[in-house]
């Protein structure tokens, strides 16, 4: 193995742990979808989630008053509006409108799903004590969606600088309890 200096930077490129999702927040009846990669899971039961949220982000600031969001999972047929969706602010513009997506009612939340995503995840965030030194929210998934008609979806895996990666290959590895 030769080894070579790797930049520090760059070193979530290395460690991205699942796919790209949308963040979706509503305030004062104003929705509003972020693109995100930075996210992980944190227990099973209950479901809790980790993500990070930059504070310069306008849907940084909705989510800290909020306190709930969805977490839409788009499929990999979606990747230009995705990138699209994570290069401008909601602020002052309607990104559902801009990108063509389609707000349905969630059942818990009052963020929209988002209708072409192949899964959409209702949660309430239920820690920030990391929020003010690393603006990461700690969230309870409180409903989740499939939808049915979108047989096997091939997801998004972001590798920086408009690289991504596709799942659309899963093996099986013949595992024992017990074993290293």
């Amino acid at each position: 193995m030769k080894k070579k200096a790797y930049p520090l930077s760059r070193i979530y490129r290395l460690l991205e742990p699942g796919p790209v999702v949308m963040v979706v927040t509503s305030h004062k009846g104003k929705a509003n979808v972020m693109t995100m990669s930075w996210h992980t899971m944190m227990e099973f039961t209950p479901a809790l989630i980790g993500c990070v949220v930059s504070n310069r982000n306008y849907t940084f600031k909705t989510l800290k008053k909020t306190k709930e969001c969805v977490i839409a999972i788009p499929a990999a047929k979606m990747a230009k509006k995705v990138v699209g969706i994570g290069s401008v602010s909601g602020k002052n513009i309607d990104k559902f409108k801009k990108f063509g997506l389609t707000a349905k009612p969630a059942s818990v939340v009052k963020a929209p799903l988002i209708a072409e995503c192949f899964a959409n995840i209702e949660c309430k965030v239920v820690d920030t004590a990391l929020v003010n030194k690393y603006n990461f929210f700690i969230l309870k998934v409180v409903k989740a969606w499939i939808d049915s008609t979108q047989r096997k979806p091939v997801s998004l895996h972001h590798h920086g600088k408009g690289f991504f990666t596709v799942n659309n290959k899963k093996i099986k590895v013949p595992f024992k309890s017990g074993e290293p």
